[in-house]
């Protein structure tokens, strides 16, 4: 492991609302969501970006799951899902959102306005809804 905030997340050095947990990726809500109940798969091994990743078929079947649980657990009407390959980049840590989309949520294009949960027990109550679908 390195020592970028998504592996201190893995080892539990850093706290976070970690909705799902396996020996091939850990998922969190993301601390400025797009929209409450965003969530960040990240590989538990620690790669970069998608081509230092090896065999991605376990790794995207868990981003797969997520999307799904996401839109069940947050009756959202779709999700949008993406990642970033060092450019824009926050974290050196290959990551995936799955953020919950509803029509005209007002997301447009690739600019991603950020929003803050009101308190640790709301961020938790969106992991709860989420953890609870999968």
């Amino acid at each position: 492991m390195s020592d970028d905030l998504f592996c201190e997340i893995i080892a539990g050095r850093r706290p976070a609302h970690v909705v799902s947990s396996d020996e091939v990726a850990v998922s969190f809500l993301d601390v400025r969501p797009v929209f409450k109940g965003h969530v960040l798969v990240v590989p538990r091994v620690h790669v970069e970006t998608l081509t230092d990743l090896g065999e991605v078929g376990p790794f995207f079947e868990r981003v797969q799951t997520m999307a799904r649980a996401v839109e069940e657990g947050l009756e959202a009407g779709g999700t949008f899902v993406a990642m970033n390959n060092r450019v824009s980049q926050s974290v050196a840590h290959l990551h995936v959102h799955v953020v919950p989309r509803q029509k005209k949520d007002g997301l447009r294009g690739f600019f991603w306005p950020r929003t803050k949960y009101d308190s640790a027990e709301e961020a938790e109550s969106f992991a709860a809804r989420v953890r609870a679908a999968l």
